[in-house]
């Protein structure tokens, strides 16, 4: 997988290229949708927008649905919908049209797309691609020089086609006038990050969320989660068994001569595997995910640093301090700081 070296463009505010509105305070945005596509990623980020508006008290955002033809579109789950225009009528005043990719990639009707989505990035319009979105925007050559993202199912692919592409595994990434998203829910991220990134739209965002009832709008920068069994490349069960005990057991991490028998393994054994497949010892690995884990919680949790601590499995706070700040570079202190979120309790 190619990753740039340089800072992720997402990592502070929003590129102002992509949040520029045609008309000042209004947003419109075109969802363009073709024959069997992702109806999670669609649904994800549109219904943001209806949201934002709701908590905004004012119509603050419009989307629109276009299709190659007019006419009614199937999704990969079987269900149809209407759009509102053909490929040929898109509105001149969008301001952002997201082309939502389907399952599988190809289709009828490609070339076409890829022209008007080259007419549209040559007239100023930001792109963005949601699930396989991506695969097309990067096969109209929209991606070349950007940042992007797609489902890591589909990255080997992109990039066996695109080797060129700088490809991340994030949920999501926005870089310029391109945006582009893994899929699935992690739409709806990326939609809540481009509404906290607009004039006064962090408060909105927040209220957003509150209304999608989604408790922890995720980073750009965090990962996505792709099972063990495929980061490795083959089918090795008992390794996979052992990472999914880990994980059940940050709080009360258990010692290696028990997750060796639940896996049915010596400890010697366990050891190899690990070093064979990860290159690193269980021990390791498992202080990995908690400490993972913990960067998780101090981001979106009011939890204090001690609770953090307790519920990732450090009886001590010093120990957890210097774990913390050797793995990421910075005091657990400093990343709750970062985050804006107040603690409950000390």
């Amino acid at each position: 997988m190619t990753e740039s070296t340089s800072p992720p463009s997402n990592g502070g505010p929003l590129n102002d290229e992509f949040l520029e509105a045609r008309t000042p305070g209004q947003y419109k945005y075109g969802f363009l949708v073709v024959p069997n596509f992702s109806y999670i990623g669609f649904a994800s980020a549109i219904e943001p927008l209806r949201l934002a508006n709701l908590a905004a008290g004012e119509r603050r955002f419009s989307a629109g649905v276009i299709s190659l033809d007019g006419a009614p579109t199937p999704a990969s789950n079987g269900f149809t919908i209407l759009p509102d225009v053909d490929i040929s009528g898109i509105p001149d005043e969008l301001d952002a049209v997201f082309v939502v990719g389907p399952n599988p990639i190809h289709f009828p009707g490609e070339r076409e797309l890829a022209a008007t989505m080259k007419r549209l990035a040559h007239d100023g319009v930001a792109l963005g691609g949601i699930c396989t979105g991506s695969y097309l925007m990067a096969r109209a050559g929209l991606l070349d020089g950007y940042r992007c993202t797609i489902h890591w199912q589909d990255t080997e692919e992109l990039l066996q086609q695109f080797p060129e592409l700088i490809v991340s595994t994030h949920l999501f990434e926005i870089d310029r006038q391109r945006c582009t998203s893994s899929g699935g829910t992690a739409s709806m991220d990326m939609m809540l990050r481009i509404i906290a990134g607009l004039p006064e739209g962090a408060e909105l965002a927040a209220a957003t969320a509150e209304l999608l009832v989604h408790d922890r709008v995720r980073d750009a920068g965090e990962r996505q989660r792709i099972p063990l069994r495929l980061r490795l490349g083959s089918d090795q069960p008992q390794l996979a068994e052992a990472a999914m005990i880990m994980e059940a057991n940050l709080e009360d991490p258990i010692s290696l001569s028990e997750l060796a028998g639940h896996v049915g393994v010596s400890e010697r054994q366990l050891e190899r595997m690990f070093r064979a497949a990860l290159d690193c010892t269980p021990s390791q690995y498992y202080m990995e995910i908690r400490l993972q884990h913990a960067r998780q919680l101090l981001r979106s949790s009011s939890l204090s640093v001690s609770e953090v601590a307790r519920d990732c499995g450090f009886v001590s706070g010093s120990h957890f301090a210097r774990r913390y700040a050797r793995h990421f570079g910075m005091s657990p202190s400093a990343e709750k700081r970062r985050s804006g979120l107040t603690p409950t309790s000390s």
